[in-house]
């Protein structure tokens, strides 16, 4: 992920090491990448060769089916009532990065919150650990965090939903400490099927 389009596109109140980290584990490396599922399996779909093509695809299944879209692969349809009001711009890089890492963000607060909006820079990894499940399942706590209500307050530790200004630098959590926790659901963070290296967060600006 090219940091420049990181420092432009992506949330403020994400650190620019974990909104790689999170491409990296949920995301696609083609613009115009489109997942659909239906009923817990995946549908087979011809690649989209344009985004007018991908567009048709994200039209004939949303409503019916869960529709992933783009380079963060964030669920089209949330919020819209109809297809009609979907954008093309899902599939601009930038555009899509800008909204991927906001609903992110709010995913983030979701968990924090339950987390009891923790301090202790040990939790990071296991807070970044579970939102990236909740991203991968849409659920966390048995509630849909696609269309829950945004809780506001921090964004992991030590960052804020509210956005900085346009000259802020987003401001950076603490880095891991080796000792992590094992997570407070047992399961949960095995089941996400990987752990996330935030040993870099601390250098990020």
């Amino acid at each position: 992920m090219d940091a420049a389009l990181i420092a432009k596109c992506a949330d403020p109140s994400l650190p620019p090491a974990i909104v790689e980290q999170f491409i990296l584990a949920v995301g696609s490396d083609d613009p115009l990448a489109v997942t659909v599922k239906a009923d817990g399996r995946l549908v087979l779909i011809p690649k989209p060769r344009s985004p007018d093509e991908a567009m048709g695809v994200v039209k004939d299944y949303v409503g019916h089916a869960i529709v992933r879209v783009g380079i963060t692969q964030f669920p089209a349809g949330v919020g819209v009532d109809d297809p009609s009001q979907l954008q093309p711009d899902m599939f601009d890089a930038c555009a899509n990065l800008r909204t991927g890492t906001g609903i992110f963000a709010k995913v983030a607060r979701i968990v924090t919150k339950w987390y009891g909006r923790p301090t202790n820079r040990e939790l990071l990894p296991q807070l970044v650990d579970d939102t990236i499940y909740a991203w991968k399942t849409g659920s966390f706590e048995n509630d849909n965090v696609f269309r829950a209500q945004d809780p506001g307050g921090p964004t992991f530790l030590g960052t804020r939903s509210e956005k900085p200004a346009e000259d802020a630098d987003p401001v950076a959590p603490p880095p891991e400490s080796e000792d992590t926790s094992q997570s407070a659901e047992p399961g949960k963070a095995t089941e996400a099927g990987m752990r996330i290296d935030l040993s870099r967060i601390g250098g990020q600006k």
